[in-house]
């Protein structure tokens, strides 16, 4: 972008480059924005891991947003992520009864998310998965991935968004097992293993 200085019009300076934010620790986290799952359900699984930027760098005010069917592969239908209290109009966060497949994640200190959640059934005829949106610093545009789970390799292997993508990348969209229900995806924004990201027109 330029701009003419009006007291010069035959000069042409540049104007600085800008991003949008980081802001995102301001009214977009709410209280359990991680726990999708309901409280005490006996399938509860961990998501977590790392936001990192194109030097390698943990983002601390990255915002990852998550959507994922349930076990049965249907899409939830339910209010209930965001509560407010009609007396102060603050958030009260979840019910904790309704699983409504939705969670936003702000990254901590150390760049590190988590959310629980419930393992994603399969729709259609891709592999289970979770998507997921990404907001950080730098990034003018929001990006979408995927979060596909260990352990059903011929569903992976059938996947027709997975088939797309070079064999070499695919790593970049499948959680690792942890074991104990927990996995790991850490989100490379660029860079050396830079995560996969969608374009959906």
């Amino acid at each position: 972008m330029t701009r003419i200085d009006t007291d010069r019009p035959e000069s042409v300076l540049s104007t600085p480059s800008h991003t949008v934010g980081p802001f995102y620790g301001y009214a977009l986290p709410f209280p359990g924005g991680g726990d999708l799952a309901p409280v005490g359900h006996p399938d509860t699984i961990t998501l977590q891991g790392y936001v990192y930027d194109g030097a390698g760098e943990p983002l601390p005010d990255a915002l990852v947003e998550l959507w994922g069917p349930d076990p049965d592969g249907t899409v939830p239908r339910v209010d209930g992520s965001i509560r407010r209290d009609p007396a102060t109009g603050g958030h009260l966060g979840r019910n904790g009864v309704e699983f409504t497949g939705w969670g936003r994640i702000q990254t901590d200190a150390n760049g590190h998310w988590y959310a629980r959640t419930l393992r994603p059934g399969p729709r259609g005829s891709g592999a289970p998965c979770l998507s997921v949106c990404v907001f950080a610093r730098g990034l003018l545009v929001h990006l979408f991935t995927r979060i596909y789970l260990p352990g059903d390799e011929a569903a992976l292997a059938a996947d027709p968004l997975l088939a797309r993508v070079a064999p070499e990348r695919r790593g970049t969209l499948i959680a690792t097992d942890e074991g104990r229900g927990t996995y790991r995806f850490d989100i490379r924004l660029q860079g050396e293993g830079e995560t996969v990201f969608l374009e959906y027109r």
